[in-house]
Parts: C-alpha cells; sequence; structure tokens
C-alpha cells in the first residue's frame, strides 16, 4: 500500500476519528497539532509513516505536525464528491482547504469570527438550517451594519394598523437573523434593556452539527458569543441576562459568560426541576432539570428577592405551622419574636412577660403597633414567649433558592403549549424572572423568539419588549400568540396576575437580499430547482467574489453527480455573506425596492430626522 492507504488503514483503528464510520479530517488534524499521545504512539507503530512525520535528531523523534497537517488536509486524502467538487470551482487556499487555512478562524477561543444561520432542535421537530459557516474578520464588511426594515405593522387590541408613529414606548417583534437584527437595535437601544433572557439551541448531539465533539463546541460557543458580546451592549448598566440552558454545554456557556461579562457579575446557576423522572436512561441518569446562568452587567442591578408558596417544602411548611385559627376563622403560625443574638438594647419589659434571654427581636414601638392590630398571641403564662401572628392569607411564601421545583413544565394538554410541544418553557418562568429583575416599563429582550412565551409574558406584566425571530412560522404562531396577548387570553399567568388585555406591539422584518437565495436554496426539493437558483445567482452581485461562474459551469457534471444535500451546502456556502439583507444605508437605491412608508419608519426607527 502507498503512505496514503497505510495511513487511512492505520487511523481508522481509533474509534476517536471515525464519525458516523467515515474519518474525521478535521478531528485528525486536531489531535496532531495538540500532539495527543494516542495518535503519535500510532503513527509511531507504522515503519513508513514514523519515517515520513517524524525526524531523528540524536535520538530524539521529532513530529513534523505542519507536514502532517498539510498532509492530511490535502485533498487526495480521503477526498469525498463535495470536497472535490469544491476544489474544482476554487474554493481552497493553496494546499489547504478554505475552512481550514489560517484566515479562516473555526476553532475557539478565537474572537474575530462571525458565524451565521439558525440550529435546529430535533427534539421540537423545527425545520431550522444552521449553515456551520464561520467568517473570518477580513470576510466580514458590511455584514453588521444597521439594516433596514420592511413590512411595518401594529398591533393592539383593536386589530393590526399599517399607518402610526414609532415610539420609545414601542415593543417589537423583529423577524430576520438574529446577530444581525442585534446589531441594527444597537445605535436606539444601547444601555436601555433591563432584561434579557434567552433560550438557545442547546448543541445535544441530535442536531445538524456534522463535525466532531471539539468542533461541535467550539462552533457552537462561537455562534453563542457573538450573540453575548452586542447583547451586553444593549444591557442596562443595572440589567440582568439570564440564559436557559441543559448540561451539555452549561460548563462551557458559564466559562464564556465570565470572559464576555466578567466574573465578579455571575449571581446564580439556576436549577429548574422541568419534571418528574421515570426510568432511568441507558449509561445515565434521568435528566430532569435544566439551568438558567445568570450574570448582572454590573455590581449594581435590579432585584427584588422572590418568594414561594408552590414548592413541596413550602407546602408542607405551611401544613405543620398554619395551625391556629383566629375568632374570624383566619389561618395563622405562631412566629418568635425573641432575639437569637444578644440585643441589649431591647430588653425591655412588657405587660409583665418574661424578657427573653438575648432581648427582644423588635422595639417596643413595633411590639406596641402589632399589639393594637391584634397580630400578637399572649400566653397565660407570662414565662413563655409573647408570639407574633403570620396570617396565611397574609404570607408571602419561603425565599426562593437557585434551586425551583415549584414551576412545572407545561402539560401537553394545555394551548398554551401550542405547537411547540418539546421545548416550550411556561409563562410562570418568565414571570418571576421578570418580576425579581424589573420594573414595569423596563425593556425585556429575547432573541430566540421561539413561540413568544417571553415577549407574551412581558406584555401580561407590563413590560415592554424586543424580540427576535428569523423562521416562518414567526408569522402564525409567535404573532399569533401575542395578538392574543394583547386582546386578553386566559392562558398562561393570565389568572394569576389578572389580566384583561392590553398592550401592542410593532411587527417589522429585515429586508432580504442574499438571503432570499438561502431560502430557495433550503426549500429546493430537486437539483433541477438548484440548477434555475445558479443560474439567478451566478448573474447578481449576490455571489461571493471567491466563485468563477464560468468554472463552475464548465465542472456541473461533478455538481450534478453530489447528492441534494451537498449541491444545497455548496450553493449556501457560495452566497456572500455581507449582502443577507438591506444595509440602512442603502436604503434609497432603488433596486433594493423598499416602499416610502417603509423608508419613514426606518427613520423613526433610527431616529433620523
Amino acid at each position: 500500500m502507498n503512505l496514503l492507504e497505510q495511513l487511512t488503514e492505520l487511523l481508522s483503528t481509533d474509534e476517536r476519528l471515525v464519525i458516523n464510520g467515515k474519518l474525521a479530517k478535521n478531528k485528525i488534524v486536531e489531535l496532531g497539532l495538540s500532539l495527543d499521545s494516542t495518535l503519535l504512539k500510532l503513527l509511531l507503530s507504522n515503519p513508513k509513516i514514523k519515517s515520513h512525520f517524524f525526524t531523528d535528531i540524536e535520538g530524539v523523534l521529532i513530529f513534523d505536525k505542519v507536514a502532517f497537517q498539510r498532509f492530511v488536509n490535502n485533498k487526495s486524502f480521503l477526498p469525498d464528491s463535495f470536497t472535490q467538487f469544491k476544489n474544482k470551482v476554487g474554493l481552497f487556499s493553496g494546499s489547504q482547504y478554505l475552512e481550514n487555512s489560517s484566515d479562516v478562524v473555526l476553532a475557539w477561543p478565537y474572537k474575530d469570527c462571525v458565524l451565521e444561520g439558525g440550529q435546529t432542535k430535533d427534539s421540537q421537530q423545527r425545520s431550522e438550517i444552521f449553515w456551520n459557516e464561520t467568517l473570518a474578520p477580513e470576510k466580514v464588511d458590511n455584514l453588521l451594519s444597521p439594516k433596514s426594515l420592511i413590512n411595518f405593522k401594529k398591533y393592539n387590541a383593536e386589530g393590526e394598523c399599517l399607518d402610526f408613529e414609532i415610539t420609545n414606548s414601542d415593543s417589537f417583534v423583529i423577524k430576520g437573523n438574529n446577530l444581525l437584527s442585534l446589531h441594527s437595535l444597537k445605535e436606539r437601544y444601547s444601555e436601555k434593556i433591563k432584561l434579557i433572557y434567552i433560550d438557545p439551541p442547546y448543541n445535544t448531539g441530535s442536531d445538524t452539527f456534522s463535525y466532531n465533539d471539539s468542533f461541535n463546541h467550539s462552533t457552537w460557543l462561537t455562534f453563542i458569543k457573538n450573540r453575548l458580546e452586542i447583547a451586553k451592549d444593549l444591557l442596562h448598566p443595572k440589567g440582568s441576562i439570564f440564559v436557559h440552558i441543559d448540561d451539555f454545554e452549561d460548563a462551557y456557556l458559564k466559562v464564556l459568560m465570565d470572559e464576555v461579562f466578567e466574573s465578579t457579575n455571575f449571581r446564580n446557576k439556576i436549577t429548574w426541576k422541568r419534571r418528574g423522572g421515570s426510568a432511568n436512561p441507558t449509561g445515565r441518569l434521568n435528566n430532569v432539570v435544566d439551568y438558567i446562568i445568570w450574570f448582572s452587567k454590573g455590581e449594581e442591578f435590579t432585584f427584588k428577592p422572590p418568594f414561594t408558596i408552590n414548592d413541596p417544602n413550602t407546602k408542607k411548611y405551611i401544613k405543620e405551622r398554619f395551625t391556629n385559627i383566629d375568632e374570624n376563622g383566619r389561618k395563622f403560625m405562631k412566629s418568635p419574636i425573641q432575639s437569637p443574638n444578644p440585643r441589649p438594647n431591647l430588653m425591655y419589659e412588657y405587660k409583665g412577660y418574661k424578657v427573653p434571654k438575648n432581648g427582644w427581636s423588635i422595639s417596643k414601638e413595633k411590639m406596641e403597633q402589632w399589639d393594637a392590630e391584634g397580630k400578637l398571641c399572649f400566653p397565660e403564662d407570662k414565662n413563655k414567649n409573647i408570639n407574633r401572628k403570620i396570617y396565611l392569607d397574609e404570607y408571602k411564601g419561603q425565599p426562593v433558592s437557585s434551586l425551583w421545583t415549584d414551576i412545572n413544565v407545561i402539560n401537553p394538554m394545555s394551548k398554551e403549549r401550542g405547537e411547540f410541544v418539546g421545548g416550550q418553557k411556561p409563562e410562570a418562568l418568565l414571570h418571576r424572572i421578570i418580576e425579581m429583575t424589573t420594573d414595569e416599563g423596563d425593556f425585556v429582550l429575547d432573541f430566540f423568539a421561539g413561540s413568544g412565551t417571553t415577549a407574551a409574558t412581558a406584555i401580561k406584566t407590563k413590560r415592554k419588549f424586543i424580540t427576535c425571530e428569523q423562521m416562518e412560522y414567526v408569522d402564525s404562531i409567535t404573532i399569533d400568540r401575542l395578538k392574543a396577548a394583547v386582546t386578553g387570553d386566559d392562558s398562561g399567568i393570565s389568572k394569576e396576575v389578572n389580566w384583561q388585555g392590553g398592550g401592542s406591539f410593532v411587527y417589522c422584518e429585515l429586508a432580504e437580499l442574499a438571503s432570499k437565495y438561502s431560502d430557495s436554496i433550503e426549500q429546493a426539493k430537486s437539483p433541477e430547482e438548484l440548477i434555475a437558483i445558479w443560474e439567478d445567482l451566478k448573474e447578481s452581485s449576490n455571489l461571493s467574489y471567491k466563485v468563477d461562474p464560468k468554472t463552475f459551469d464548465k465542472n456541473i457534471q461533478s455538481f450534478n453527480e453530489l447528492t441534494l444535500e451537498d449541491q444545497k451546502r455548496f450553493l449556501i456556502e457560495v452566497i456572500d455573506k455581507n449582502q443577507l439583507y438591506v444595509n440602512y444605508s442603502e436604503i434609497d437605491d432603488e433596486t433594493n425596492g423598499i416602499s416610502e412608508l417603509d423608508k419613514k419608519y426606518n427613520k423613526q426607527f433610527y431616529g433620523v430626522k
């Protein structure tokens, strides 16, 4: 066998390097560059490979990891139809694939890259696509510039309105890529958002990341980091951010947030018991919790400690302690009012009762006030303690800890659950977070809108909101839910807060440019449809400068031999990502088709007079 064949056979014996029955180039390169001892021992076991990649210097073997990386990345090693086709049409740089060249950032912890696309949650049966594409700094020019917005509509209890004025009290639903939406919000909402709550894709291993685990983590972290950095700019100096996550990525996320928001601003890792356990899955214990990582922006932040009467421990406490009934039939418990620590200044006598060892826990004036209000229990024996009456109907409950066991996941039969049977969070969960970190009138931001749980809860708690979603269901599911909220629906927390309706919100969309091609490619059902899209794309200004249409057409037979999935992958990669949407600076370009009414709303949104 030649060197290629020997190396392929040898590497195939390391199960770490085999994914779905195929050798993973990026995993091989990663272990080689990190001088993985197991990999090096494996390479040394073959004399021919040893002599090719190792140099003997006075009895010491030196591994040439650069030569090994180039060899593995060479188009002759493990070629497949997709990479062969990419090479034919020019998507490579020197002797390396473009995605592995030094000017394209794929691996964490590089900080300058921008990750595009969305990601599926297969457990929710959502059709969102994650492009797994990373753009290096030199490929990002006007990508993050403010975008033009179109199709403005305002919704309130009376219905839909197309003629209105945008004000500082308006809430917004923005349809489009959330990273670009966030950058479009920066000028108007910098440091004005009091609370950010997001429930991002979890990267569970069943999603569309089709690479090795290390690449999964690095790509996912980059995806989240890009969004957290701009989110921090939007966050109020006394604001907080909560990120909902499970145990696949929570440790990585905490380290990332330590960097972005500073570790001194970490507040809690909240554990939410979202369901009861049943049989354990194979090889691990049944996971019945999610985590919510909470950071404030600074040392001073809005916080109103919450109380609960619904968790099991508090219910037991109520049952055991509230056993007394007064003459009006009101339940109460007795609470001692002596101090646990010495209080010399509170050693006063009261109605002849024995002064507690450490003194009372309240002043004489407060004692007299509670006595006048009938809130004290006086035992017949004056050697016993005076107690305070705490009435059940006035009892706020026990202070909430970082373990939340009193909020149940949505019942599958509940209409609050809607279309997303796998992943919706209950309004009660958002209600607690919103109430403890914001005041009425504050702005709440959720840039992974989903079905609109955060926004609906914000409406019912009289907060303003901004939420972003790029998927098509925003028109039918998210908007419909929020329209129901402003008209006074009875789902979620409506009964608890006596919600009768009110509020309003503005809907708008990022004006599409090249993104219309990615949408068409994603929805295409046949190679013929993709060829038609290519014919249109190559004549447009939305094709990447790295692709020569003539070379593509000359190799059309190789393109036709690809699977439909790989054909889609290639066409999406050749779209110029800097032109996904229309920049606000180009709003007056007639070819972009922005209406005069939308231009008016854009000027109001961006504060242009």
